[in-house]
């Protein structure tokens, strides 16, 4: 990461300058009470920043890095720094209005990563998905929909799509459901394009697809699709993220990365290799 947070987006950055004000803090043997006092706020709000769940004002970051003793200039403008970039809108701000709100903080985390794995078992991943394919799900169960709304939420998964081909690009590691490269969303027309472009997508070399056929029978990710995102920071920790209809979890504790780590694991192996991957994807297309 750049100290501008160039390769990191805002999300990250938070929760990088928390954990730093957190470790400073607990050093200077201050509990988060004190601390709240000293920036004229709650205890529960030191703990929202040290979590990076809020944004920061250089005020207050100002005030706490003088309440737990950093006399170093050099290192104290760095951590200012840090602040006014954890605070900068993302490139999805612009798409507020047809973004949930708990979404922006997995854009930000998907800005930052290094490495994404990810098992699908209904859609294409989104990355992985053409404009045809995206327009088909951001139509369904939500009825008639402006076509302006859904032109902005096709450019906000193309953009999304970036930071596969940015300098230094995430690598994307996913396994996909034989039942999502089957389910014609989109129509068939649509649905071969999809595949094809998968086929594609196999030549980039960030990224690895396996399939799940059919045929492997049941598989350890019972509890359906999720991602693991892994980051250059080593201040960030995995996060495992699992979307719902209207929210998402967030999980970071080690205990559960390390089973839904293993479940990946498990579906890496049980899947055909990625080698295998082509001619998989191209014996489905034969049957559109």
């Amino acid at each position: 990461m750049t100290e501008s947070g160039a390769q990191s987006g805002p999300t990250a950055l938070r929760i990088i300058l928390g954990a730093h004000l957190r470790r400073m803090r607990e050093a200077a043997g201050i509990s988060r009470s004190d601390a709240g006092w000293e920036i004229r706020s709650s205890e529960s709000k030191v703990s929202r920043m040290e979590l990076g769940r809020v944004g920061f004002k250089e005020r207050d970051v100002a005030d706490l890095l003088r309440l737990y003793g950093l006399d170093d200039p050099e290192e104290r403008e760095r951590l200012l720094s840090l602040a006014r970039d954890a605070n900068n809108p993302g490139w999805w701000h612009r798409f507020g209005d047809v973004l949930p709100s708990w979404f922006h903080s997995y854009l930000g985390l998907e800005a930052s990563a290094q490495l994404i794995r990810t098992y699908e078992l209904q859609f294409v991943p989104g990355l992985l998905q053409t404009q045809d394919y995206v327009r088909a799900v951001v139509q369904l169960g939500r009825g008639l929909i402006p076509a302006d709304e859904v032109e902005r939420r096709v450019s906000l998964r193309v953009s999304r799509q970036e930071v596969l081909t940015r300098v230094s690009p995430v690598r994307l590691w996913a396994v996909v459901d034989e039942s999502a490269l089957r389910r014609p969303i989109g129509g068939v027309k649509a649905m071969r394009a999809q595949l094809e472009h998968l086929i594609e997508a196999t030549y980039m070399p960030n990224v690895t697809l396996q399939v799940m056929p059919f045929e492997a029978g049941g598989h350890a990710a019972t509890g359906g699709a999720y991602s693991i995102l892994r980051f250059p920071e080593h201040d960030l920790p995995d996060i495992v993220y699992i979307e719902h209809l209207t929210s998402a979890l967030y999980l970071d504790k080690l205990e559960d990365l390390d089973q839904y780590t293993a479940t990946m694991e498990a579906l890496c192996v049980a899947a055909p290799p990625p080698n295998k991957t082509r001619d998989l994807i191209a014996t489905i297309l034969k049957d559109f």
